[in-house]
């Protein structure tokens, strides 16, 4: 063979292996993306189709309130008369030997809950006197008083709690359901967030897709404002010239993607697309002002402001426009010292509004396949804490951190109604009764949204990562529903 022959055949291959990467289809990007998320594209549509149920689903969506900082089950939920007896006392050292606190020292002494229990005549159960509202609909819940977790800070607990992982770099639950399920509206993002107060401990990371593609990430939306930043046109340029702009955008994006075969190409072109049809379908998703005055007042929204109620109400309407899981995080929990009054303007907060969720869903029809989850990242202790060693005044005392023990509600989806899972031993320190790891929750919602735990995973530094870990023995809570 001459050397011209053998060039003109190497160079016929060099095109040939060419035109197989970046001519075909959509090239190998798309066929890995297709390979690791196990989807399929709907024909003439840009939008996968899901198909990683395992089983038919009790929730179609979920509404997860998530209390940032980790109120009080002792004030709220998990009533225990033996600490009103106990109050002022040094705590026997039986319970605290070999643990270790956030900021307590020494021999911490017990402190007796700041507020008044009652009990609730539907339901015999002993309820807090800071939350009359969601008395109401107590009969309709389901109280987990058997949690646990390892971490001990709130950053790490969140991340744990959210994510599986108390390190960096994990999927959240929402990234896990938006990447088994994708969205029921193509023009509203399949994960959306909503914050109060202020952000989580652990950052944007709480609602982030770690190591899946970045599309299923949480998009975080405002109360007030533009529901996302720089969603309105800016004066003087129409919409037609925004949509000229992302075709742009998108014709050099796909010559890149040609070229590096990179998928995350292809999410961030979807993120432009999503961006412009949100336009119009968010706009009017966050328009609190065109419910009727009587919902609103239901809720104690402000219109204008960014609140709990608002983000209660906004997450009903996106549960309406398929939205499939919905996150509120309201910040300032962390309540080490002035506990009563603390307590008292943060119930005072929530507790109108996550009643009037739970009413609004089941007139309209939702709660049955909404499920809706009320939690913090951990509890807080029965001892007072003694920071440095320094004993506050009865009336400015607060609790410290404490994973050994805490309550979650939930509510709808076939969630058992008047149901309490779990105990705790007489002063709440620690769990005697039907304990429900982090893990174990997670694995639970889950199996109500379809999913099989230990098969929704996701091939990531050589292993089949899941959101409930690898090598985990983890349990799905069956007894909470009907």
């Amino acid at each position: 063979m001459n050397p011209f022959t053998e060039f003109q055949n190497e160079k016929i291959a060099y095109q040939t292996r060419r035109h197989f990467l970046k001519q075909c289809s959509v090239g190998l990007g798309a066929m890995w993306f297709n390979s690791v998320t196990g989807r399929s594209f709907a024909a003439g549509s840009d939008h996968p189709v899901p198909n990683l149920r395992h089983h038919a689903p009790k929730a179609k969506r979920v509404i997860y309130l998530s209390m940032i900082g980790a109120p009080s089950q002792l004030e709220l939920f998990d009533y225990k008369p033996d600490l009103y007896e106990l109050g002022g006392k040094p705590i026997p050292q039986s319970y605290i030997e070999g643990k270790d606190f956030a900021f307590i020292v020494g021999t911490p002494k017990v402190m007796q809950p700041a507020v008044k229990f009652h009990e609730n005549k539907k339901t015999g159960m002993m309820v807090s006197n800071l939350l009359p509202h969601f008395e109401e609909v107590i009969d309709e819940v389901t109280f987990i008083k058997s949690m646990y977790t390892q971490e001990i800070n709130h950053a790490p607990a969140q991340l744990k709690l959210y994510t599986g992982n108390q390190n960096l770099g994990y999927p959240s639950i929402g990234a896990w359901a938006s990447y088994g399920l994708g969205t029921e509206n193509e023009n509203l993002p399949g994960f959306i967030c909503l914050t109060s107060n202020g952000n989580p401990d652990a950052g944007k990371s709480a609602w982030g897709s770690g190591f899946l593609p970045s599309v299923y990430q949480g998009v975080q939306c405002r109360s007030k404002g533009d529901p996302v930043l720089y969603l309105s046109n800016p004066e003087g340029i129409h919409r037609s010239q925004r949509q000229l702009s992302i075709n742009a955008i998108n014709k050099l994006n796909e010559q890149m993607y040609q070229e590096v075969g990179d998928p995350e190409i292809i999410a961030r072109t979807k993120q432009y697309e999503m961006a412009f049809r949100m336009q119009v379908s968010a706009t009017d998703a966050f328009d609190i002002n065109s419910e009727s005055e009587a919902t609103r007042e239901m809720y104690g929204v402000q219109p204008g402001k960014e609140s709990f109620a608002n983000n209660c109400l906004m997450a009903r309407r996106l549960a309406e426009r398929g939205v499939r899981f919905i996150q509120l995080f309201d910040w300032g929990w962390d309540h080490h010292s002035n506990l009563l009054n603390s307590m008292k303007r943060k119930c005072k907060e929530i507790d109108k509004p996550m009643t009037a969720l739970l009413k609004d869903l089941k007139q309209r029809g939702l709660l049955e396949d909404t499920l809706v989850i009320w939690g913090g990242e951990f509890g807080r202790t029965p001892m007072a804490e003694n920071r440095g060693g320094i004993e506050l005044a009865p009336e400015k005392v607060g609790r410290d951190h404490h994973p050994d023990a805490f309550t979650i509600w939930m509510a709808g989806a076939g969630v058992k109604p008047g149901y309490v899972h779990g105990e705790t031993d007489e002063i709440g320190f620690g769990v005697q009764k039907d304990p429900v790891h982090v893990h174990d929750l997670n694995a639970t919602i889950l199996d109500a949204m379809g999913f099989d735990h230990r098969h929704l995973t996701y091939n990531f530094q050589g292993l089949n990562q899941k959101l409930t870990g690898v090598g985990q023995d983890v349990k799905i809570i069956n007894e909470l529903f009907v």
